[in-house]
């Protein structure tokens, strides 16, 4: 780092660090959240996902309805909306499903496993910054995989469907199979396609 990048640091403050320091509330937010609702059944907390769903159709259909020559651009700017106000809620409901699962024996490419997260601040951060349309840079073993559950659910409300991409077929076949308990759980269905 030169001399000039290390002045500018020290007297305005490093971008990432001001960042955080606006992420910090939200993460705050989700972890409030998040305690509500593990005093819940599953059934509570899956009604409570169905219904953040169903009103997002309401929503746009209603849109629709009253403008019949609806406008993409305002439908995506509504929608962008009501996934910003609702992110809060679906990653403490995402969490929160992390946490239902601990001890639960499931296959992942014939081998046996028993889930064992729930989503740190850390990844919670990283959520955000995804959802954010922003780059999220973590260390192998810091949790990437189970950080995409967070947007991926989120915008899976659309109903439109979230696709991910990963570098090989291996990692699509396990992280379909793996972090798949997680969207099941919201009844929310997985697929993977193969290069092959």
């Amino acid at each position: 780092m030169s001399i000039l990048n290390k002045v500018i640091n020290k007297v305005f403050g490093k971008k990432s660090d001001k960042d955080l320091k606006k992420i910090q509330p939200i993460i705050s937010q989700i972890n409030e959240e998040y305690i509500k609702f593990e005093k819940l059944k599953d059934e509570e907390l899956k009604n409570i996902f169905f219904d953040i769903q169903s009103n997002l159709s309401s929503i746009i259909q209603d849109y629709k309805n009253n403008n019949p020559n609806s406008d993409l651009n305002e439908l995506k700017k509504i929608e962008q909306k009501y996934l910003n106000d609702n992110m809060i809620k679906v990653f403490a409901i995402v969490k929160d499903v992390s946490r239902r699962l601990i001890g639960k024996k499931f296959k992942v490419m014939d081998t046996e496993m028993i889930w064992d997260m729930v989503h740190y601040d850390v990844q919670l951060i990283g959520g955000v910054v995804l959802h954010q349309g922003k780059i999220s840079e973590m260390k192998t073993g810091e949790g990437k995989t189970l950080v995409s559950t967070l947007p991926i659910v989120l915008n899976a409300i659309t109903g439109r469907g979230v696709h991910v991409v990963t570098v090989n077929d291996y990692l699509a076949q396990r992280d379909s199979a793996w972090m798949g308990l997680v969207f099941n759980f919201l009844d929310l269905s997985v697929g993977c396609l193969l290069d092959r």
